[in-house]
């Protein structure tokens, strides 16, 4: 029989040890699946509780004042911790509090055993979208009624635990072995829960069955595909679109709060127009458009009507996701005919059974390696794809996970072989679909390495083509990271120190070698950064994410020369140690990581080679970036060709005979000049076609624009950034938060952000990007999620981001969005378009810059009924000529050029009088 108290506590903050105190106690004990007994109590901190835990939980210190301190009910609390198990959501925040405060009042700690749920949760809930506890009971359906408050948050935790405790009870004996083996470094005390359970998991045939096994890992037997190929042949493609945009079409059941749209058939009928004809295609869809279901829509018929293959690349991986988990099953549904659609990944976003079993008889060096591999084996048991972005790895999750994608093989793969299944399996469904969804980056892999790919299919269709430019010349150049390289270098050498080579002579010489190496690398590095400080003066920038950044050109001064000199040395040493570790041969599981580790090694010897070797200036921008992360210097170094249009020409634009791109900004100031320039289409006869977004944005959206702020002076930024702050905190008060402001680089970012936690007094939470921790779905989540709150971005927070309604009802662009001039890759275009005899600012920067405002006005309406302001604090979008490049690309809406508390009349007048 086991026992369960699962604790929850209320708190004026994160740490006790800096005088946060406890204001609320709950304890649940739980046993054999039934509530025994509830303990609630609220507690007098002697301290102040702050507006923003009294906001967060709803206890003000008038709701304390009266209560006990905590040492008069001490006593109590620890009567319920006798033979039990400790369970709480983040054992170390409750636990240490309970402890600290026990300690004050003269008793012992609580030294019962622990479950985490937060930890349980992420091992058997790999699939979560969330592990916070409001999120979780959300995705589980569990009834949340007073989230933050200590008691109906240790009921949640109480059936979550419920549910994780059955759920360990449907895994196979194979797992549950495996996480036995685990156990001893989990923080959680689950030894003896997993004992009983694998004694169980023996007598259960039925649910062993369910599984299939190799390499003595269990996994969910993968589902065949079963399709229907027959279509209506006599169905024309005006008859098909009939009958998906009728009243009685079962696309509007599909979709929840269906709005028409009728520039989604417009659209549609583009896309089919190209295909047919075999032209390439530009077309912009304003926001609201529904443009991905109108490109499916026409895909689909096409593929299957036509017997023609169609490929559709997005931008990010999130968005492949996105299709075929939302607009896809709406679509398929609706659908006259069958078609198959499939979803293709690089190899390293799959996992390799064979490596991953190699792995989990490693040792783990750390915690976050040992959770990773628990939660793979869950998750195995569960995925159809074995596709690692179905969840979330932590940190050091991620780079074990690069060692055991389908990336690395043990073994040749022969035909029935399971090692790389989940690949084979998506590779396969690629080669059959009708309709192929990858993204920009497989896209740019696909061209450079001719893969097959692209001529497998006739036509293509690239969503958010305004970002292909910049995934090209990622994928045609080189980065080089100096931690990358000594993390690895480290990693060989710890290899070195704990293989089994009974050779002393031997194992002294790798040992020399890799410290060669080590040496050669750090001397490289160390140099490149003083290298940087020294030319920085008259020859860098500073990019959005604060870095110092240099321009390597071509000239032949003594510090360079001996840079030369020294990457020579790093090769020489790279290549001597790959050589003496291919002379060695070890058992299975250290011969497969030496393998690695040459091919590693083989990876950084080439980089250094491509990069300090060649001197193809002319059509390569190289450069350095440098930062500290503590106390580490950190050195960047970044190789780009300078332009890529020729290179999507040819070995894209040339290969498929109708090619499609689209997105919500692709023009500037009416034509698309500048993006066929981009993507290489100059040359072509192309169709173009411009779809008006359907919202009526003149009535939904407010421009404002201060006249009054200080000049943003580049040399003293403080004036204009202390403005916009003073504007952001009194708009606040008007719209409650409910901001994002945009922002051009992180180091403004960061002032603001500062300068805003000062004179906001913890009113409003304050959500910034490089600050706040988390991923940006995770910010903006939290954003979404507090009623007071304010969201700081830069570069991905200008696009992508989808808040509707209420949530979002102001964006503050703080700076128009130009391109730092001097950027690498912008001065050396400058110079080039110079030396052609055009404008570099209005052939380039201009309609850069112009294409990201788009984006970032397109962050505010996302539907119909959505309403709110749009506030640029940069004036030269009236003052200066190109300004109306600016607002002559946008949709037409009032503008309001005027002195600030003006500006704040109008819009506390479009909030409460409109």
């Amino acid at each position: 029989m086991k026992t369960f108290a699962i604790v929850d506590l209320e708190t004026t903050g994160n740490s006790a040890h800096k005088g946060d105190r406890i204001i609320e106690v709950a304890i649940v004990i739980y046993r054999d699946g039934k509530i025994i007994k509830q303990y609630n109590q609220l507690i007098n901190p002697e301290t102040h509780i702050s507006r923003f835990i009294s906001y967060l939980t709803g206890i003000t210190n008038e709701t304390v004042v009266d209560r006990p301190i905590f040492s008069e009910v001490a006593h109590e609390i620890y009567s319920h911790f006798e033979n039990v198990y400790f369970v709480a959501h983040n054992v170390p925040f409750d636990l240490g509090f309970l402890n600290y405060e026990l300690k004050n009042a003269g008793l012992p700690a609580i030294t019962q055993p622990v479950i985490d749920t937060v930890e349980l949760s992420r091992i058997l809930l790999p699939q979560a979208p969330s592990f916070k506890l409001g999120h979780l009971s959300e995705w589980l359906g569990i009834s949340h009624d007073d989230p933050h408050r200590a008691l109906s948050d240790a009921l949640v935790t109480t059936k979550l635990l419920d549910y994780l405790l059955k759920k360990l009870n449907c895994l196979p004996l194979t797992t549950i072995k495996h996480l036995k083996r685990l156990a001893p470094d989990f923080k959680s005390q689950l030894n003896e829960i997993l004992s009983e359970q694998q004694e169980a998991a023996k007598q259960n045939k039925a649910i062993n069955d369910r599984f299939n096994y190799a390499y003595n890992i269990a996994f969910k037997p993968i589902e065949a595909s079963v399709r229907d190929n027959t279509i209506d042949q006599t169905l024309s493609f005006g008859e098909y679109l009939d009958t998906l945009f009728s009243e009685k079409s079962e696309l509007r059941n599909q979709i929840a709060n269906y709005e028409e749209r009728p520039g989604q058939k417009e659209m549609a009928e583009s896309i089919y127009h190209a295909f047919q004809s075999q032209q390439h295609a530009l077309i912009e869809a304003g926001t609201g458009t529904g443009k991905t279901l109108a490109y499916l829509i026409a895909a689909c018929y096409q593929s299957t009507k036509q017997r023609q293959k169609v490929l559709i690349s997005t931008y990010l991986i999130h968005l492949q996701q996105q299709i075929l988990l939302h607009e896809w099953p709406q679509l398929q549904k609706a659908l006259p005919f069958e078609c198959d659609i499939a979803v293709l990944k690089g190899k390293d976003h799959y996992i390799n059974l064979a490596k991953f079993s190699q792995a989990l008889h490693e040792e783990s060096y750390n915690y976050d390696q040992v959770l990773t591999k628990a939660i793979l084996l869950i998750w195995l048991t569960e995925t159809n794809t074995g596709d690692i972005d179905e969840i979330q790895l932590p940190a050091s999750g991620e780079q074990l996970f690069k060692r055991i994608s389908a990336r690395n093989q043990v073994q040749h793969v022969k035909q029935d072989s399971y090692e790389n299944i989940y690949y084979q399996t998506a590779r396969k469904k690629a080669e059959t679909a009708d309709v192929l969804i990858i993204n920009h980056s497989l896209l740019a892999d696909a061209m450079k390495q001719d893969d097959g790919i692209i001529q497998s299919h006739d036509h293509l269709i690239v969503d958010e083509a305004h970002h292909l430019e910049r995934v090209v010349a990622n994928h045609y150049g080189l980065q080089i990271n100096s931690i990358v390289y000594h993390k690895k270098l480290k990693s060989i050498e710890h290899f070195i120190e704990n293989s089994l080579i009974e050779n002393n002579q031997i194992k002294r010489s790798l040992q020399n070698f890799v410290n060669v190496a080590i040496e050669s690398s750090e001397l490289l590095f160390n140099f490149l950064f003083h290298y940087v400080d020294k030319y920085k003066k008259n020859n860098s920038s500073k990019n959005e994410l604060g870095r110092s950044q240099v321009l390597i050109e071509n000239k032949d001064h003594s510090d360079w020369l001996l840079i030369i000199e020294m990457a020579e040395r790093l090769e020489f040493a790279l290549y001597d140690l790959i050589r003496q570790l291919d002379q060695l041969n070890f058992n299975d599981l250290n011969q497969a990581r030496k393998i690695l580790f040459t091919e590693d090694l083989l990876t950084m010897k080439n980089s250094i080679s491509e990069f300090f070797r060649s001197n193809v200036f002319n059509k390569q921008v190289k450069w350095i970036e440098t930062e500290r992360l503590g106390t580490q210097k950190v050195v960047y170094l970044y190789q780009q060709p300078l332009n890529t249009n020729q290179i999507i020409a040819d070995d894209l634009n040339n290969r498929i005979k109708s090619i499609v791109y689209l997105s919500a900004s692709l023009s500037v100031s009416g034509n698309f000049d500048f993006i066929k320039n981009e993507l290489g289409l100059n040359n072509q006869h192309l169709l173009e076609s411009n779809i008006i977004s359907p919202f009526p944005f003149h009535e939904q959206v407010q421009l404002l624009i201060p006249n009054d702020f200080p000049i943003a002076d580049y040399e003293n930024f403080d004036p204009f950034i202390e403005a916009t702050c003073e504007l952001i905190f009194t708009m606040a008060d008007i719209t409650s938060g409910r901001m994002l402001i945009l922002f051009n680089s992180y180091d403004m970012l960061r002032k603001a952000y500062y300068l805003l936690k000062e004179i906001f007094d913890e009113q409003y939470l304050l959500i910034a990007q490089g600050i706040t921790s988390g991923s940006h779905e995770r910010l903006k989540k939290n954003f979404q999620s507090f009623d007071k709150s304010i969201l700081l971005g830069t570069n991905a927070f200008w696009e992508g981001l989808d808040i509707p309604g209420d949530d979002l009802s102001v964006v503050m662009m703080v700076r128009l969005p130009f391109e730092s001039p001097n950027h690498p890759i912008v001065n050396q275009k400058h110079q080039l378009i110079a030396e052609n005899g055009k404008n570099p600012f209005v052939s380039y920067s201009l309609p850069k810059a112009v294409i990201r405002f788009k984006q970032g006005f397109g962050r505010l309406i996302r539907s119909q009924s959505d309403r709110g302001i749009i506030v640029v604090c940069d004036d030269r979008i009236m003052t200066k000529r190109y300004g109306k490049a600016f607002t002559d690309s946008i949709p037409n809406v009032p503008i309001h050029h005027r002195r600030t508390n003006e500006l704040l009349d109008i819009t506390n007048d479009w909030f409460f009088n409109n």
